[in-house]
């Protein structure tokens, strides 16, 4: 019988000291792990987003809880010929570099198809047809969303993607299950109808992707309502896009989904009768 003998106050330190540097190692490599992705990630979404007397907007993204914390939700906002305000956002199956370097590629691909199509309906359709001819395995959902400074009408159409959520801020709210089609790179020769609405006066439309309303055990409309809640919360002449843009993005914490997400926040804070 082989007797331990214990260990010395030596041995002990040892021991600890290797313990302690492996965790350090860890640690360092998880930070630049993280910071990689988040830079790439940046790379991929705009800087900023277009803005208007009246009309004030925000985004947020939040990365995933696992892998390599990037995957392929954006969203996006430019100005369309005409001054017409265009804005996109959008989730590629999966959440890793092919995905995000995909992502990056559709983005861009919207921002070119904009400039000469009639309405959101053609931009999806023509955007159909361009991820067919890449050959890709992953398909895309998303919404595209026309502003007119004008009218102050928004036009949207959704390829497979969430509803978007609106409030007022006399307290009306609700969700906008509006017609569309299936999403990018499935179907040849799909249509995406397009929905008509005044922006709310004042009031927020919000755009989001499915990481921040659908969980494991938490069904998407239950998500839908908890955002539609607080978007009315939030709404209102003077409201901070900006602010409730982050609260939203917090929904995503109840619903334990562990994908990334992403919301696009459009505010019109002018009171009826004033600018805009």
């Amino acid at each position: 019988m082989t007797r331990r003998h214990p260990a010395s106050a030596e041995d002990l330190l040892s021991e600890l000291g290797r313990l302690t540097a492996q965790a350090l190692e860890r640690a360092e490599f998880q930070r630049a792990r993280v910071e990689l992705a988040q830079a790439l990630q940046g790379g991929l979404l705009p800087g900023e987003l277009p803005q208007l007397p009246g009309l004030r907007t925000a985004a947020r993204y939040a990365p995933a809880r696992h892998g390599l914390d990037i995957g392929g939700d954006w969203y996006d906002g430019f100005e369309l010929p005409g001054g017409a305000l265009g804005f996109s956002i959008g989730d590629v199956q999966g959440h890793d570099v092919e995905a995000a370097a995909f992502m990056g590629q559709v983005r861009i691909g919207l921002r070119a198809v904009a400039a000469t199509a009639a309405d959101p309906g053609e931009v999806l359709r023509r955007a159909n047809d361009l991820l067919l001819s890449m050959d890709s395995t992953l398909f895309v959902t998303c919404s595209f969303l026309s502003f007119d400074p004008v009218t102050w009408e928004l036009a949207d159409a959704r390829a497979g993607h969430v509803p978007a959520v609106w409030a007022t801020a006399d307290g009306r709210y609700g969700v906008a299950h509006d017609a569309g089609g299936v999403p990018l790179g499935i179907l040849p020769g799909e249509e995406y109808p397009v929905t008509r609405r005044p922006l709310p006066q004042p009031g927020a439309f919000v755009l989001l992707t499915d990481g921040v309303v659908e969980g494991p055990s938490f069904p998407i409309e239950a998500g839908l309502e908890q955002v539609a809640r607080v978007v009315r919360a939030g709404a209102g002449v003077g409201a901070d896009p900006d602010e409730l843009a982050a609260e939203v993005i917090k929904v995503a914490e109840l619903t334990g989904h562990t994908d990334d997400a992403a919301v696009l926040v459009l505010c019109h804070d002018a009171a009826p009768g004033g600018d805009g």
